[in-house]
């Protein structure tokens, strides 16, 4: 059980911290990277599985 909540916990910090990286970007850096600012959250998530 400690496992899982564990993970959990790190899968939300890794989702919230991308956020706030991704977000802190202006505009024109997103779409260097091909990013469009309302896939953040997308992408957050993805990267926190």
């Amino acid at each position: 059980m400690f496992d899982t909540l564990a993970r959990t916990y790190r899968n939300w910090r890794t989702y919230q911290s991308t956020v706030s990286e991704l977000s802190r970007l202006s505009t024109r850096e997103l779409d260097d990277l091909g990013i469009a600012r309302g896939d953040i959250r997308f992408i957050a998530k993805r990267a926190s599985r």
